[in-house]
């Protein structure tokens, strides 16, 4: 055999083995995405923390989930807030989200969810939803929360999945409070365009896994409700008026159970007074 066809098979089988690794590390490996906020709106030098959980699909990590509820607990963030699809549309057995939940729960008392399209897709919702409440997770479903956070007063403003048109953001600011500072909680970032006008500073969304599959230059392919190469894929984009929409990757996955380029990720948001 010719050196030169040897080299050009040695070449193909050490790419294919170097995607195949690369993709079985972003699938079953998770890593924190780091995203920093500066606002006029809160004092200066003052912060808070929040940790987003979007798009678990029911997935489990190597020893039940351990090395991901350390994670979370060394992370100690100030508030834990889950954008929706906890589960897949497919999930016939709710022991494995519950059990993380309540360790969620354990670590920070503060746990905030709104619903995604596969929770609205899925015949177990109801019962999930009653077992969050009964464990002590807050459902903002087109409701809203105020706390106080480092002398701040953040209000939490919730929807339902927008994607299956149960988001009602009329309704959801009708119990805000005035605050220093409003984060909206919209599953799918494709309610974004209704935000111009409204007193949200940042919204925190998931839905699209940052197209899962993802390419050096291109970034992700397709994303649902956005169609092919997505505006709003992954990652924090300024808006008008101070604003942004963040999207989360993800840690689960969908359709195609592999991430490539695109690692299993949770987010955590800090917000600083400039």
């Amino acid at each position: 055999m010719k050196k030169g066809k040897q080299f050009i098979i040695i070449s193909s089988i050490l790419a294919v083995v170097s995607t195949v690794i690369k993709i079985y590390h972003d699938t079953n490996f998770f890593k924190v995405q780091p995203v920093h906020i500066q606002t006029k709106k809160i004092p200066k030098g003052s912060s808070f923390s929040i940790l987003q959980l979007s798009d678990i699909h029911n997935k489990v990590f190597i020893n039940n989930n351990e090395m991901f509820i350390n994670k979370v607990s060394k992370i100690n963030a100030d508030v834990i807030v889950l954008t929706g699809d906890l589960i897949d549309r497919k999930t016939k057995e709710l022991v494995h989200v519950f059990h993380l939940v309540e360790k969620l729960i354990a670590i920070n008392p503060r746990v905030y969810f709104v619903s995604g399209n596969h929770e609205w897709d899925n015949p177990k919702r109801e019962e999930l939803f009653n077992g969050l409440r009964n464990r002590g997770v807050i459902l903002l479903d087109n409701k809203s929360r105020t706390i106080t956070l480092a002398n701040t007063r953040l209000t939490l403003i919730g929807v339902a999945d927008f994607t299956t048109q149960h988001a009602d953001l009329d309704l959801a600011m009708q119990s805000r409070e005035q605050a220093d500072y409003t984060l909206l909680l919209s599953h799918a970032p494709d309610i974004s365009w209704m935000l111009a006008d409204t007193p949200i500073d940042v919204t925190l969304s998931g839905h699209t896994h940052g197209g899962q599959i993802r390419f050096p230059f291109i970034g992700g392919i397709v994303a649902p409700g956005q169609g092919y190469f997505p505006k709003l894929d992954k990652g924090l984009y300024p808006m008008k008026n101070g604003k942004y929409v963040y999207v989360d990757s993800g840690v689960g996955t969908t359709w195609f159970p592999i991430r490539f380029l695109n690692q299993s990720q949770m987010s955590l948001i800090k917000i600083t007074g400039e």
